[in-house]
């Protein structure tokens, strides 16, 4: 059997089990659609966040940075799971308690405003659009490699599947869907991996691997690599080289952008009480914790890998021939992943070899000159293809392959539901019936809410054609906006009575517009290629590189909503009231149609 009929087996039952699954969850009432009928069980909701919240970023494309740079991407890690507690611990369980279905509801009610409610949902849209821009991409990626078409065609195709049962199922389908593809994606991403440990290190938990010793050398896998690495003009995998005061904002907003994404709050208003939002958090953490401490060691081993088959004589030996890439069975990956327009290499000397190194390194430079080498022969290799390829590059079984694929798309598309999910629900929910419509049935609001989500998926899918960044950059970028704009306004909302209407207005228009400037500064206006001023490599504020301005784009929130606050009328008694209950751990209602 052909590996392409295996793949298509292996992803063809999965999608078969998510649109059943819509299927047979489909949302029937608006309740259904927004928050799962509030009936979801804390393991249950803990195991849908956990796949909502690892999306492409996470399984396709963070191991790939993490394997091209090393120690400074691990702020990824870092950043993500540092977001997830402060979520857990500062906004779910209050937000669960206040009852509502939004979280643009929550500022709108919160700060008694209806235009506060419309700022919100500009600024959920925003962050999540260009969230699920890097969803998509994965999509892309990943149909175009295992179903052997174009990256157009494999995002057309993966729209489709997300139409399919995110638009019919709601929040009750996309939350049972999401419990089956969180073991898709996990078995998927950590099988591959202890194959690999056990390969390169004898150890099947690929965690502990990464710090044992390499077993065809002997020595430490780490210092192997390092070694590896440097000697061909790379930095050295374990140290830190990159600017210190960007790394650190980086880490911030991706923790504050976290705890401010709409798409995973929503999670916490599909369980019972508020006690289950807490256990689900928890939940949630557990299975999310499985993929993030392995996905170091998957870096690492991949680049390792792949070193050595590019020097299989070593970094003193010959590079690896042209030729041996197009017969040798072990290098079938890249003629695969070639096609995609993802891989590519050009011998540039014409000596039948490929050298790969840094042309950049003054010390390459004097031994390419040396040996006749003319520039860096692997000319691309997107970071967002590593997780996919591993099995391949590793020369694991062909069932193993199909798994992969299966677990890369599982981890796009769940995500891409949920954010679709936050989009639909904020045009119907908070701007069709809470601004434009109030009386609309609820027939015509799910109709509403199914429409945004058809065209929401358009959008997406446009978009996701010309990316502004790898998967993980680009989701970097979200999270930066939902820092800058939405986390502020609900930690003042929770936390704080002296935020008013106005300020809070204020502020996240302040957070939100300078943000976005920012990033369009570097990346090109609405993300269209060429028309950027600055690159992230050479930033317009001193070392602030686009994906790290989101935790300045926060204090410029919570500066001018505190200024503004000071300026105008003071907070309604009754807000106050209202506040100071949400921060009392027991009572929570249920939740309130408005």
């Amino acid at each position: 059997m052909s590996q392409f009929v295996i793949n298509l087996l292996f992803v063809g039952a999965s999608f078969a089990l998510y649109i059943g699954i819509a299927i047979w969850a489909r949302a029937g009432s608006t309740s259904e659609f927004y928050a799962a009928g509030r009936g979801v069980h804390p393991v249950t909701n803990g195991m849908a966040t956990a796949a909502d919240w690892m999306s492409a970023a996470s399984f396709i494309s963070m191991a790939g940075l993490i394997a091209f740079t090393g120690y400074d991407n691990s702020t990824y890690l870092m950043g993500w799971t540092g977001g997830y507690v402060l979520l857990a611990l500062l906004l779910a369980p209050y937000l669960r308690k206040f009852g509502k279905f939004t979280v643009s509801e929550f500022i709108g009610d919160r700060f008694y405003s209806p235009t506060a409610r419309l700022v919100a949902v500009i600024c959920l849209i925003v962050a999540s659009v260009t969230y699920v821009i890097g969803q998509m991409t994965g999509v892309g990626v990943a149909f175009g490699r295992f179903l052997e078409v174009s990256n157009t065609t494999g995002l057309l195709i993966g729209a489709c599947v997300v139409f399919a049962y995110a638009v019919f199922g709601g929040m009750k389908g996309v939350t049972y869907t999401q419990v089956a593809q969180y073991v898709v994606l996990i078995l998927a991403y950590t099988i591959p991996a202890i194959f690999i440990s056990l390969q390169l290190t004898g150890n099947p938990i690929p965690a502990l691997g990464l710090f044992g010793d390499h077993a065809a050398s002997g020595e430490p896998l780490l210092e192997k690599l390092d070694a590896i690495v440097t000697e061909l003009g790379f930095a050295e995998y374990t140290a830190h080289h990159g600017d210190t005061f960007n790394m650190v904002l980086f880490t911030l907003s991706l923790m504050i952008g976290t705890a401010g994404l709409p798409h995973v709050i929503m999670r916490f208003f599909t369980v019972p009480k508020v006690s289950d939002a807490r256990w689900s958090a928890g939940w949630a953490l557990v299975f999310i914790a499985l993929l993030y401490l392995t996905a170091p060691a998957v870096g690492a081993m991949a680049r390792l890998n792949i070193t050595e088959m590019f020097w299989p004589n070593g970094t003193d030996g010959e590079a690896v021939a042209v030729q041996t890439i197009e017969e040798d069975p072990e290098y079938n990956w890249m003629l695969t992943w070639q096609k995609t327009g993802l891989l590519g290499w050009e011998d540039k000397n014409g000596d039948g070899k490929i050298q790969y190194y840094n042309e950049n390194s003054a010390d390459m430079q004097a031994k390419a000159a040396e040996n006749g080498w003319v520039g860096n022969e692997l000319t691309n290799f997107n970071r967002d293809i590593l997780v996919l390829a591993n099995p391949e590059i590793a020369n694991l079984p062909a069932w193993v392959i199909g798994l992969v694929a299966a677990g890369g798309l599982a981890a796009a598309l769940s995500t891409a539901a949920g954010l679709l999910l936050a989009i639909s629900s904020a045009v119907s929910h908070d701007l069709i019936k809470g601004a434009i419509n109030p009386g609309i049935s609820e027939k015509g609001e799910l109709l509403s809410a199914r429409i945004a989500m058809a065209v929401a998926i358009a959008v997406a899918t446009y978009l996701g054609l010309n990316p502004p960044g790898f998967a993980a950059q680009t989701v970097a970028l979200a999270f930066g906006l939902a820092a800058a704009s939405i986390f502020p306004a609900l930690m003042m909302g929770i936390f704080s009575t002296r935020i008013n209407n106005w300020g809070a207005v204020s502020g996240m228009l302040a957070g939100l517009v300078t943000t976005l400037v920012y990033i369009f500064l570097h990346k090109g206006w609405f993300f269209i290629p060429d028309t950027n001023s600055f690159t992230d490599a050479d930033p317009l504020l001193f070392t602030v590189k686009s994906t790290s301005f989101g935790a300045i784009g926060a204090v410029i929130n919570f500066a001018v909503a505190y200024a503004v606050s000071g300026m105008t009328k003071e907070t309604p008694q009754e807000i106050v009231e209202l506040v100071e209950s949400v921060r009392v751990p027991r009572g929570a209602g249920s939740a309130q149609a408005h």
